[in-house]
């Protein structure tokens, strides 16, 4: 980097997530400054950022903003990142980095053709106990993956009203179809099948909501993975994985907020956690930490375009089977 080897970045969306990436910017990583916040509605005054923009297209002519980090709604992900990549800036966008296929070759090859880091927020990847058992993977000791398992259930309270078609397949799942990819690596998949319902709140099916979805991947090399969701737990967020392999397994996910139980005369209780943030806070800021470096240094990012791609590729599959009630091959 020409200016300094200090990273400055520029947050588009200051909703929920956005707020935290903010904090994680302004806060929490040493040789990164939040230069600008982007948010059509004014948010993230809080953050304290040098400037403020109510359009994100004032962020491209910003000489001070390095990189972004991207946390609008998903239907505007593509052209965003397109957007950013041709005014020369690095890109860390919230998944789904788009939502078809050619919208994701399209901001691929924006950033390869810029020449910068384009990395997704699959933050799992980067979460502990996910990245140790990748570790055991690359070091041979669980062998050749055979069965594989991803599920998310998260902690309920959204609205119906607000909750687009097959959200459950591309802002959800997609997480899951990432972790099977990522613990069954050099492994495509080649074939899905997916069922789907309102479980949660059924009085919405026929207006197409599904809250609630398992889905059959299986891979090129063999190995079948399952991968479920739900959009309301009762006792907080859950979130866990599992690769069986010719060698061994290994299970993460832990939901405990402390390794306490409790023994009293109802029996035996543990806290779980309640939120992703409190689940993944420490691997949200670590791929931030990624992403900064890798604009810093120019080394690849833990997280490509294509992973990106790969995963949407799954979802989108998943979206068709669940619709169709048929297996639906994973497009290339």
């Amino acid at each position: 980097m020409e200016r300094s080897s200090e990273v400055g970045v520029a947050l588009i969306g200051a909703g929920r997530m956005g707020l935290f990436h903010g904090e994680t910017v302004s806060r929490r990583l040493p040789g990164v400054r939040l230069v600008a916040v982007a948010d059509p509605v004014g948010g993230g005054k809080e953050l304290g950022a040098d400037r403020f923009y109510t359009d994100a297209g004032q962020v491209w002519d910003d000489p001070e903003v390095d990189a972004v980090v991207i946390a609008a709604p998903a239907r505007f992900h593509a052209d965003l990142i397109v957007a950013a990549a041709r005014a020369g800036k690095s890109v860390f966008c919230e998944k789904p980095a788009a939502l078809t296929l050619a919208d994701a070759d399209r901001a691929v090859a924006a950033a390869r053709d810029a020449g910068v880091i384009l990395q997704v927020g699959f933050q799992r990847r980067l979460a502990a106990d996910w990245a140790a058992a990748r570790a055991l993977l690359d070091a041979g000791e669980i062998g050749t993956p055979r069965l594989l398992r991803s599920l998310t259930r998260d902690p309920g309270g959204f609205d119906p009203a607000r909750v687009p078609p097959d959200t459950i397949f591309f802002e959800t799942l997609i997480h899951d179809f990432d972790v099977l990819r990522f613990l069954n690596p050099g492994a495509a998949a080649i074939e899905v099948y997916a069922t789907a319902d309102a479980l949660v709140e059924p009085e919405w099916r026929d207006r197409g909501l599904r809250d609630t979805a398992a889905v059959i991947v299986r891979f090129d090399n063999g190995a079948t993975g399952f991968a479920e969701a739900c959009f309301e737990t009762a006792y907080g967020h859950d979130v866990r994985a599992e690769v069986f392999g010719s060698r061994g397994a290994a299970t993460v996910g832990d939901a405990r907020r402390t390794a306490m139980t409790f023994s009293g005369p109802a029996g035996r209780t543990i806290a779980t956690m309640r939120s992703d943030q409190e689940l993944f806070g420490a691997a949200y800021v670590a791929e931030l930490a990624a992403f900064t470096e890798a604009v810093r240094t120019g080394t690849p990012p833990p997280v490509t375009g294509h992973d990106a791609r790969a995963a949407l590729a799954i979802a989108l599959a998943a979206a068709e089977s669940a619709a169709c009630g048929q297996p639906v091959r994973v497009a290339a």
